[in-house]
């Protein structure tokens, strides 16, 4: 099952009739748990890219019954000088630039060799699909994403999670590699000549791997 977040793909249009006037990953955390429940799926694997990570980490601290297993690619569980900077950038400009110029800097700095085109092109064609309102409404979480990520470094779930990062992915691999050999639970798995958005620039590779994963942890 794929799940749109709010603002996103097919949840777009039905989340405009029932807005929040902040979005927190709590509120985020609460959609993806009532999809769950309407679906009746009382225990399932998750499967995250990026943001998602963030999303099913969040799931994992509220109910870890919920979760069979973790595979969270192009995880983030710190920010780097780079991308605080970035960050602060985007908080300073994000009601006054057009949020594709910001979305297509962000999308430069994080995948900046050639082969991360295809990445780039698609973080940049997803963007095209919201709206100012909405990007700034996100870009709002990056308030309280701090404190959130410092957090999940410190606390280790005895959940079986698969890190799947790419070795050009230099704002958030090195925390990754830092964190996992201290969580008993968590493996990692890198993709060479790969950077941020690994299911699409290694989609084989990743899938294989993420297979492998899934049938030692069956349901």
């Amino acid at each position: 099952m794929l799940v749109d977040l709010r603002g996103h793909g097919r949840s777009k249009h039905f989340f405009a009739a029932q807005p929040l006037k902040k979005y927190t990953f709590a509120a985020i955390t609460k959609d993806v748990l009532e999809v769950l429940n309407h679906e009746q799926i009382r225990k399932s694997h998750f499967v995250g890219i990026s943001l998602g990570t963030i999303i099913i980490r969040q799931l994992a601290e509220w109910h870890p019954d919920r979760i069979q297993s973790m595979v969270l690619g192009g995880a983030i569980l710190k920010f780097n000088l780079r991308s605080r900077l970035l960050m602060h950038f985007g908080n300073w400009t994000k009601s006054l630039l057009p949020y594709m110029w910001i979305y297509r800097l962000f999308a430069f700095i994080m995948m900046p060799n050639k082969n991360h085109k295809e990445s780039r092109l698609l973080f940049i064609n997803e963007a095209k699909k919201l709206y100012q309102k909405e990007f700034i409404r996100w870009y709002k979480l990056t308030a309280e994403v701090l404190p959130l990520l410092r957090f999940f470094r410190q606390v280790d779930l005895p959940i079986p999670t698969l890190y799947i990062m790419g070795s050009e992915d230099y704002m958030f691999l090195p925390a990754v590699e830092k964190i996992v050999p201290s969580h008993a639970a968590a493996r990692l798995t890198i993709l060479p000549n790969c950077g941020h958005v690994v299911n699409v620039e290694k989609p084989l590779e990743f899938n294989q791997t993420m297979l492998q994963f899934l049938e030692r942890n069956p349901a």
